[in-house]
């Protein structure tokens, strides 16, 4: 090649990288970021912080009862809530007309919400369960199979289809995960027993598995039925299932219990974080989806870990901190983007965040269509002053302009 030749090509190449600089400065120029941080985005980011405050007061709580009063009940602390969400949930059932009454739904769906209840108990019990045979940090990284089983469930059932920036938001999310195990074998945070890891690894999937259930079927209830329901029924099933193996597997321990002031102080302390997770999640499951909720929880250890640096002296890290930023970033990703369904109607009966941009722009160009007919229509009922009306090709000429929009 000569020397000309070379000039040329590297002209070329110079203004090919001009032009790809300058289409992307003019994509970042039109680039609204109001679209993306919305207030909706923030009330969800909020909302989801405030559930992993709450995991963090379950977790901080359980272990005062386990550490410092031996007192390791966890079906005990299972039924307690299960119990609170039948005396207000399922009692609001009892009170209501016509198919949401609590009677219509057992004839109906009975037989669900008792695999529901299962679910979640079982699930509650399992992940309790792993820390007696594996390590903390096997708990943590496996605890997040629950976002592909999720992702895969809701796909499927609840027809969610997910574009690529949702995979780069998850797989951001999980490598905060993994920085935040990275700082907790720095610090020497990785106890837990040793005794049968294999079993102890197959818990937490399986805990995760079926946490992943009860959330797909939390999702499709509080979107198409109501959050009443689903409490009410869960609080019905879980409290006959979890009492159950309480009378079963915890009975001798629950009869040996010293009670005193402080453990029922921790214990009802416990109860309060619970119940109000259990009460504000459909909450925030409704304006958003169960896989956004659950990488929003991401951060829950981490808020854990915070409060144990001044309750149990746990040594810190720096990437704690960076775990949380890149957990927060991962979950901003997510969100930012609806995940629209395949079907044309949503799921859901009201709607949630996850299609609310696509409901906004058919609505929007619905809406601007029938203004513009409905605006053509009156014109067509008034008549001039000779008593005749506008000419048709006007009709025409408006039909294509609202066909258009």
């Amino acid at each position: 090649m000569t020397d000309t030749e070379q000039e040329k090509s590297s002209r070329m190449s110079l203004d090919q990288r001009e032009t790809l600089c300058g289409k992307v400065s003019r994509q970042l120029q039109r680039f609204k970021w109001r679209d993306i941080f919305t207030w909706q985005l923030l009330k969800t980011l909020l909302m989801g912080q405030g559930l992993s405050a709450l995991i963090c007061g379950t977790a901080v709580t359980s272990q005062f009862l386990a550490s410092v009063y031996h007192l390791d009940l966890p079906m005990l602390q299972s039924f307690i809530n299960y119990t609170l969400l039948f005396l207000s949930y399922t009692t609001a059932l009892l009170f209501r007309t016509g198919d949401g009454n609590i009677l219509q739904i057992l004839k109906k769906k009975w037989w669900k919400y008792i695999l529901l209840g299962l679910a979640d108990v079982e699930a509650n019990y399992a992940v309790v369960k792993a820390y007696q045979y594996t390590t903390l940090t096997s708990v943590q990284l496996l605890d997040c199979f629950i976002i592909p089983v999720l992702m895969i469930l809701s796909w499927f059932f609840l027809k969610a289809r997910y574009r690529i920036i949702h995979y780069v938001a998850v797989c951001v999310c999980l490598a905060g995960v993994g920085a935040m195990v990275g700082a907790d074998l720095l610090a020497g945070r990785d106890q837990g027993s040793t005794g049968n890891i294999l079993l102890g690894d197959g818990l937490v999937i399986l805990s995760a598995t079926l946490y992943a259930v009860s959330n797909v079927c939390q999702e499709y209830t509080v979107k198409n039925q109501s959050r009443v329901e689903f409490l009410g029924m869960l609080g019905l099933f879980g409290t006959l299932i979890s009492g159950i193996q309480l009378a079963v597997l915890e009975h001798v321990q629950l009869a040996s219990i010293q009670w005193t002031w402080q453990i029922a102080v921790v214990l009802s302390g416990f109860t309060l974080c619970m119940y109000t997770l259990y009460s504000c999640m459909p909450m925030v499951m409704k304006l958003t989806s169960a896989t956004a909720v659950n990488l929003s929880l991401l951060t829950a250890d981490l808020f854990s870990l915070f409060c144990g640096l001044f309750l149990f002296q746990y040594s810190f890290s720096g990437l704690y901190i960076v775990s949380l930023v890149v957990i927060t970033v991962g979950f901003i990703m997510f969100n930012a983007v609806p995940t629209p369904n395949s079907s044309p109607e949503s799921v859901s009966g009201e709607g949630g965040y996850d299609n609310q941009a696509a409901d906004f722009d058919e609505e929007g160009r619905m809406g601007s269509a029938v203004e513009v007919t409905s605006e053509h229509q009156e014109k067509e009922k008034e008549t001039d002053s000779r008593g005749r009306k506008h000419p048709s090709e006007n009709r025409e000429c408006v039909v294509i302009s609202s066909a258009e929009l």
